[in-house]
């Protein structure tokens, strides 16, 4: 995910209003969501008996996906249409949703330890689903970003053979760089973040940043005309929220779902997309562990 220096030194992305400062993944701040009793008793219900009354949901996000998920302007907080859509959820449940800022790749692993919840523009793959079930909200798939005037026109990964491609760790991006390499010659740059990604394409290091459609776009038009989204989107698939398969858990993704579905009925979820600019990938249900690959 994207954030932290300048927009200056990063080219990759603050939110509109907002001076930010370097920082990686791998640590940060807490954003707590205070509820007082939830407003959706079947979902409710479905929770785990010692979350029924409430309680607190400890939340790990990568805050380098802008405008999905990123640091405010205090270095700390957690914001972005992930953080909102959170902060929706646990109104709905009456729970206490803490967003702690995570490196990405090390999300999953600790869930069902230090973390009851991954929220971080997880693709829903066959891979995790074996790991956390998923819980959809979201649809995006992966764009090519360049610098502006490049030749580079890719409709899929193989056109980038030659090329030196940036990605972030533990992305579907990656994956799909890595397969390629093996069929040809490729220059892989694979960082911590998505801003260290970004960086490598302003000096010059990569010829082209393979992440998220939404999170692409935002980088680009941060960019003060520097970046540009080129070649086709490929791989359209769901977000999903990313929650234990422990019996500590059970039943909590099913609410989630729920509450995802009451937010979309009353409105409150599309607002949400429309704040960021995200609603092209808005979906009309919220399944659970929808991949198809």
């Amino acid at each position: 995910m994207l954030r932290r220096p300048s927009l200056a030194l990063t080219l990759a992305i603050s939110t509109t209003a907002l001076a930010l400062t370097a920082c990686s993944g791998s640590s940060g701040g807490d954003q707590s969501t205070v509820t007082t009793g939830g407003t959706n008793a079947a979902a409710i219900a479905k929770l785990p008996a010692n979350l029924q009354k409430g309680g607190t949901i400890k939340v790990a996000s990568d805050a380098e996906y802008a405008p999905n998920e990123f640091l405010g302007a205090d270095n700390k907080t957690v914001e972005g249409m992930d953080v909102d859509l959170g902060k929706a959820i646990g109104k709905e449940l009456g729970l206490d949703f803490q967003f702690t800022n995570v490196a990405f790749d090390s999300i999953i692993p600790a869930l069902g330890n230090r973390y009851d919840l991954g929220i971080s523009s997880f693709t829903d793959n066959k891979k995790r689903e074996q790991v956390v079930d998923m819980v959809d909200y979201f649809s995006a798939g992966t764009s090519f970003m360049v610098k502006k005037g490049s030749s580079l026109n890719p409709s899929t990964v193989a056109d980038l053979c030659g090329k030196n491609v940036a990605v972030e760790k533990g992305t579907t991006q990656l994956d799909d760089v890595t397969a390629q390499k093996k069929k040809c010659s490729m220059g892989l740059l694979a960082f911590p973040g998505q801003n260290e990604a970004n960086l490598a394409l302003s000096s010059g290091r990569a010829d082209v940043v393979l992440a998220d459609s939404p999170v692409n776009a935002y980088a680009a038009k941060q960019s003060n005309g520097q970046f540009e989204i080129v070649g086709q989107v490929y791989g359209t698939a769901p977000y999903g929220i990313a929650v234990p398969k422990d019996s500590a858990h059970a039943g909590l993704a099913e609410a989630i779902s729920m509450a995802l579905a009451d937010l979309a009925s009353k409105g409150t979820y599309q607002q949400i997309l429309q704040k960021w600019g995200v609603q092209a990938g808005a979906v009309t249900t919220f399944g659970l562990n929808g991949a198809t690959s």
